[in-house]
């Protein structure tokens, strides 16, 4: 499955390793994607595993606001 995040508040390198840690710990998330220019992350992941719900929350945690 393929997903896109809008996630706000990511505004530098920092943010971008934030965000994309936090969904790579996920099990079932195979690729993350993090657009900083449009506040875009695509996902790759196995549904059987990982929720948007979990993705958003993992986000979240981070301080980040998950929009999408």
């Amino acid at each position: 499955m393929q997903l896109t995040l809008e996630v706000n508040g990511m505004t530098c390198g920092h943010c971008e390793k934030a965000v994309k840690g936090a969904l790579e710990e996920l099990e079932g998330v195979h690729g993350v994607e993090v657009h900083l220019d449009s506040g875009k992350v695509d996902v790759s992941y196995d549904e059987a595993f990982a929720t948007k719900a979990m993705m958003k929350e993992a986000v979240e945690a981070q301080g980040y606001d998950a929009v999408g």
